[in-house]
């Protein structure tokens, strides 16, 4: 099944659009792991990033459509860290969630191939087995090329970045040139990269990256884009709320992942949460919080 198809399936199944974002990070870290590090080395804290990461994944199975992990988070580790991150991947995989790995490469020529053969696949189809990608435009069409050439052969998906939810994203982004912007202009590249790529669901493998910060240009880049998926950060902690996303969907609540990170997987340290919860329930946080995304999210006609 075509990656565009599996992500529709499975926010159906679900009944969700929340993307649980994994981004693991020392200090926010639960004390009954935290705690539980008997030394301050990268393995220690690869193991227990893997550990809060898959009981996470465990809260959030069948629950939501799919999780982000940030290979930064990961990376920050050294090679101990890319281990957690592999297992992590492998992990999310076995309990049938979309895994949109959040690394943000790209290259030119072999070295763009390299980057999509080593991530995009699911299983043991690539050695990274994620299911997608995000991906950085801004080294043109012919470096976008690659990784779409291995999405047709692995069923797999992109996400490109368009419209980023920070603040300095403009400096670039906002642009204009011939009379468009640069997002615009990356938009309308992903609109004909996905014009012959749509699946059953209506949709292509070529996804964006549009952030909830900015709702008119997410309502926008909804109509320019659509057999596009958007996967959209921001929401949450970052500020966007339910009303900055709607218009992100098309009328069958499809067409778009509204990813949330440390909203959810830290939610034993927001106050509305820590006094019911805390350390020793964490888990229970999280299960909380998922709830509370997806009851926000329940607008579309799923």
């Amino acid at each position: 099944m075509k990656f565009a198809d599996r992500l529709a399936q499975a926010v159906r199944q679900s009944g969700s659009v929340t993307c649980v974002g994994l981004d693991p990070r020392r200090d926010q870290l639960p004390a009954g792991i935290r705690d539980g590090i008997p030394n301050d080395s990268p393995d220690q804290w690869a193991a227990a990033y893997t550990q809060f990461c898959t009981e996470i994944i465990d809260v959030a199975a069948g629950r939501v459509a799919c999780v982000k992990p940030q290979a930064a988070f990961f990376e920050q580790l050294g090679p101990a860290g890319t281990i957690a991150l592999g297992e992590v991947i492998a992990y999310a995989n076995r309990r049938g969630l979309i895994v949109i790995t959040d690394g943000k490469r790209n290259d030119i020529g072999s070295t763009a191939t390299a980057y999509a053969d080593a991530y995009l696949g699911a299983g043991n189809a690539s050695a990274w087995g994620s299911d997608s990608l995000t991906v950085s435009p801004y080294l043109g069409e012919d470096s976008l090329q690659p990784f779409v050439d291995v999405c047709d052969h692995r069923d797999a998906g992109i996400f490109v970045l368009v419209k980023t939810s920070n603040p300095g994203g403009g400096l670039l982004q906002d642009r204009q040139t011939d009379g468009q912007t640069v997002y615009q202009r990356v938009a309308e590249l992903i609109a004909q990269m996905n014009a012959e790529r749509r699946g059953d669901s209506g949709y292509g493998p070529v996804g964006a990256v549009v952030g909830a910060t900015y709702p008119e240009q997410l309502a926008q880049m909804r109509a320019a884009m659509p057999t596009s998926w958007i996967l959209v950060p921001g929401f949450g902690a970052q500020g966007g709320a339910a009303d900055d996303v709607k218009h992100a969907f098309d009328d069958a609540g499809l067409g778009a992942v509204v990813n949330s990170s440390r909203h959810i997987i830290f939610a034993h340290r927001r106050p509305e949460f820590a006094d019911k919860f805390g350390d020793a329930k964490w888990q229970d946080a999280v299960s909380a919080a998922i709830d509370e995304m997806n009851q926000a999210l329940s607008f579309g006609s799923l």
